[in-house]
């Protein structure tokens, strides 16, 4: 073969990190603190509700294009319900499976070959890959550590927008940074939008898991973004059943028939029977989320504190269920390097932040770690990674 086998946008982008390190975490018998999936299923009524739906023949074929009218409807009501934003359900709500292809068929409709598009970096490895495929250009603006936290500079921001950029993508509650962006940020965010008449894509599915007090504000509910924002949702985070693969798109109604025309080419449809599910599950009452935010609160608290014990610098998070950390306290500087001698030196598998920065150096010093496990996991854990100091 005289040609490389692979299409030269998608050359810089091999095997996930999240593969790598989940395979080693499996060789070595290590605790995997790196890849974001809990350790438990999520509620039992509904995991039942599933099983009801395979036995009564729901979803066992080809559900509906832009999915069962059923979660279509619990989906525009939870949105309403919660932040007061009214979408039809037959026009405006599109279930994808999950997430991850929500953000892809978002980008391959809204991106032209050349269009740029702005996101805020580190960034979840498959934005990158969804903008190459769309044959756009990524500009990334960088959340900086600051006391503590990671922080966007709205200057910097507004000063990566161009004639060619074509739309603004959002991620708040922050993978991997925790960062929750707050209602003063996303109103400059939003005029900006507005002021360079750009489209904005926000992916939101930690949306209920914020701690301490931290606002979740989608961005389309800001004035003059409900008519240019794609919403992003999932039942995998929010429900602890990532492996149904149940995501969904908000949006107007011109956004979503374009987005569906990328869809339906990608999957067409999936997920069936956990479609009806997962409309049981946002009906759920308000205690299950609290519930859910107080657990993982906890959780955080304790992988924090054992981190810190151990000799890392801690970034504290206020959302989704990761903790990035600074190894240079512990006299290491490269990222890859650490995580991939940490099985050995501590039997804990975490994952490196550079893989989720255009420029590997800035994030060479971070490592992230996942806390959506059992309670006496993160303690084993916190127990070996004492070793380090």
């Amino acid at each position: 073969m005289t040609r490389p086998p692979l299409n030269r946008r998608l050359a810089e982008f091999g095997t996930t990190i999240f593969a790598e390190m989940s395979a080693l975490a499996a060789r070595t018998g290590s605790i995997n603190l790196g890849q974001g999936f809990p350790d438990t299923d999520g509620p039992e009524e509904i995991r039942e509700a599933a099983v009801r739906a395979l036995r009564e023949g729901r979803g066992n074929q080809y559900p509906p294009g832009p999915g069962v009218p059923e979660l279509r409807t619990a989906v525009g009501d939870h949105q309403r319900e919660r932040y007061g934003l009214v979408y039809d359900p037959d026009t405006e709500v599109l279930v994808t499976a999950g997430a991850t292809e929500a953000i892809a068929a978002a980008l391959l409709a809204l991106v032209e070959p050349g269009d740029e598009v702005v996101a805020l970096e580190p960034y979840y490895d498959s934005y990158a890959a969804c903008v190459a495929m769309a044959g756009g250009t990524r500009v990334p603006v960088t959340l900086r550590p600051h006391e503590g936290t990671y922080v966007l500079d709205l200057d910097e921001l507004r000063a990566a927008v161009t004639d060619r950029t074509r739309l603004i993508l959002l991620n708040t509650p922050h993978n991997p940074t925790g960062t929750v962006l707050t209602r003063a940020e996303l109103t400059a965010i939003a005029e900006l939008a507005v002021e360079r008449d750009l489209l904005v894509v926000t992916d939101e599915v930690y949306e209920h898991l914020v701690f301490d007090g931290a606002e979740h504000v989608p961005i389309a509910s800001l004035p003059g973004m409900r008519e240019r924002t794609v919403t992003i949702g999932s039942a995998g985070k929010t429900f602890s059943f990532t492996g149904w693969k149940v995501g969904w798109i908000t949006a107007s109604p011109e956004l979503t028939a374009a987005v569906r025309s990328a869809k339906q080419f990608l999957t067409y449809v999936s997920s069936g029977p956990f479609q009806y599910a997962v409309a049981e599950a946002l009906r759920l009452p308000a205690a299950y989320f609290d519930g859910l935010r107080a657990d993982l609160s906890a959780k955080r608290d304790l992988l924090c504190e054992g981190l810190a014990q151990a000799g890392f610098e801690v970034y504290r998070p206020a959302g989704t269920y990761f903790v990035t950390t600074d190894i240079r306290p512990l006299g290491a500087t490269d990222g890859f390097a650490f995580c991939r001698s940490l099985p050995e030196r501590a039997g804990v598998v975490a994952i490196p932040n550079a893989v989720f920065y255009d420029h590997r150096d800035q994030g060479a010093p971070f490592v992230r770690f996942a806390f959506c496990k059992r309670t006496e996991v993160l303690e084993e854990a916190v127990t070996r990674l004492k070793r380090l100091a």
